[in-house]
């Protein structure tokens, strides 16, 4: 049994735990400490902080997932003033190994690893994963993850992707009045501009203009709000459409990256909706892929529930690289 500092640094906060990792997995995954990036230097000082809170040395090694590429030897946080160079990780931490991957990619891991009370099935049959093949990810957030999970003879490969940043393809004309709207601003329009917690405030202003109404603006956060309340009829159409968008983009998703042993919606805003999900046309949107329609409908579908996926996942991360399997 080995013992760990698991992290998770976003743009506002950074996350804290322990964890103790065996035989390539995560054992245990302690209480989470989360901290705010603005009052912190640096995250040497905010680590420090953590250490004072413990009480105790904490253990020389880490890992640490990271919202932003990680592939440099300096990283640069999206949202995040801070900097991270690995050459000075140990010297900075005093740790003798460490493991840095990008948030989504420790998504990925959470997604290998957790067991099966963290998934909430949402279409599909409703049953286990196929222990081998691709899992793919998706996750709406301030942007959109994805990733894939390829599993065989036991062991995993976590892949994190770009493939938020494919083209938006309508299927309708609410959604070609969408993306005439997006034009107006970008030159390409990706899916991550629709399929977003932000890409709500663009739905429910093509809503409004459809309708030739005047609404005042929002921003994305307050439409969540209204539309997930049902205080506001615009706002629920638009949670609805967006349920829609991501049904269709899940789907694309799965079919380019052969994800046939299964789906999973990832994030904290697909949990924030999660009934709306099943209560709206994701299913029938997801499915609709033409001859592929009866594949479509064989995959099991699940959202990840886990409460702290970051974190866990940067400490299977960890297990993987350092951690033989029995």
């Amino acid at each position: 049994m080995t013992a760990i500092v698991a992290v998770d640094i976003g743009g506002t906060h950074a996350r804290f735990a322990l964890a103790e990792v065996d035989a390539g997995k995560v054992i245990k995954l302690g209480e989470a400490v989360t901290l705010k990036t603005a009052e912190h230097a640096s995250f040497q000082t905010a680590w420090q902080e953590f250490q004072r809170m413990n009480g105790a040395p904490l253990p020389p090694a880490t890992a640490i997932a990271i919202a932003g590429p990680v592939d440099a030897d300096v990283i640069k946080l999206t949202n995040n003033p801070w900097i991270i160079r690995r050459s000075m990780v140990c010297e900075k931490l005093n740790v003798d190994t460490f493991v840095i991957v990008n948030d989504f990619g420790a998504v990925g891991h959470a997604v290998a690893q957790a067991g099966p009370e963290h998934f909430h099935h949402l279409t599909g049959p409703d049953q286990a994963f196929a222990p081998e093949g691709t899992l793919s990810i998706i996750g709406p957030g301030t942007g959109l993850g994805v990733a894939h999970v390829s599993r065989t003879g036991g062991a995993y490969h976590v892949q994190a992707t770009e493939g938020g940043h494919i083209d938006f393809a309508p299927l309708d004309a609410i959604e070609d009045a969408v993306l005439a709207r997006l034009r107006k601003r970008y030159r390409r329009v990706s899916i991550e501009r629709v399929v977003s917690g932000p890409g709500l405030v663009d739905l429910y202003e093509t809503l409004a203009a459809i309708e030739g109404r005047a609404v005042q603006q929002y921003d994305d956060k307050t439409l969540w709000q209204m539309g997930m309340s049902g205080e506001d009829s615009l706002a629920a159409a638009a949670v609805d459409r967006f349920c829609l968008s991501l049904g269709s983009v899940a789907g694309d998703i799965t079919l380019a990256q052969g994800g046939f042993a299964g789906v999973v919606i990832a994030g904290g805003l697909g949990l924030r909706i999660k009934d709306s999900l099943v209560r709206s046309g994701f299913a029938e949107r997801f499915r609709a892929k033409g001859r592929f329609e009866g594949l479509m409908a064989s995959i099991p579908v699940k959202l990840i529930t886990h409460p702290q996926p970051g974190l866990f996942g940067a400490a299977a991360a960890y297990a993987q690289q350092y951690i033989e399997r029995e």
